[in-house]
């Protein structure tokens, strides 16, 4: 296995793990299995949690990429943080459209449907930061 996919997957692996911790912690605890009323919406709470672990692991996880997986790339950091951050969004996207597919319409329990999600979502991630969001110039 090369260097680089043992780091990605050792730090992704922790930053998911940590992920999956915040989302149960909150669900369960935080948000007590109950639908979140804002002003504009009602949220449901594996929706809620999903929000609240992203709010932690979305730094770390920068930081941990930038550092320790991909620091060869010669891109500015504003730069990787902005593509970053579209692979991100991307990544809510799939983490939302199979959470509510899991949950809401297999009727699987949160924290594994979110399990099975990460899974599916770890290998467009992995390859859209190798070749996005921390590519190396190539002179």
């Amino acid at each position: 296995m090369p260097l680089q996919t043992f780091r990605y997957a050792a730090c992704g692996g922790g930053n998911m793990a940590l992920n999956i911790f915040i989302y149960f912690i909150t669900y369960h605890y935080v948000f007590l299995e109950q639908n979140i009323t804002t002003p504009i919406s009602v949220i449901s709470p594996h929706i809620a949690a999903y929000i609240v672990s992203f709010c932690f692991t979305f730094p770390i996880g920068f930081y941990l990429s930038m550092f320790v997986v991909f620091p060869e790339s010669s891109l500015r950091r504003r730069i990787q943080l902005f593509r970053y951050f579209v692979v991100a969004m991307i990544c809510i996207g799939l983490n939302y459209f199979f959470l509510k597919l899991f949950v809401e319409t297999f009727h699987w329990y949160p924290t594994p449907s979110l399990m099975v999600t990460t899974v599916l979502v770890v290998a467009f991630s992995y390859i859209s930061q190798r070749h996005y969001s921390f590519k190396k110039n190539v002179a």
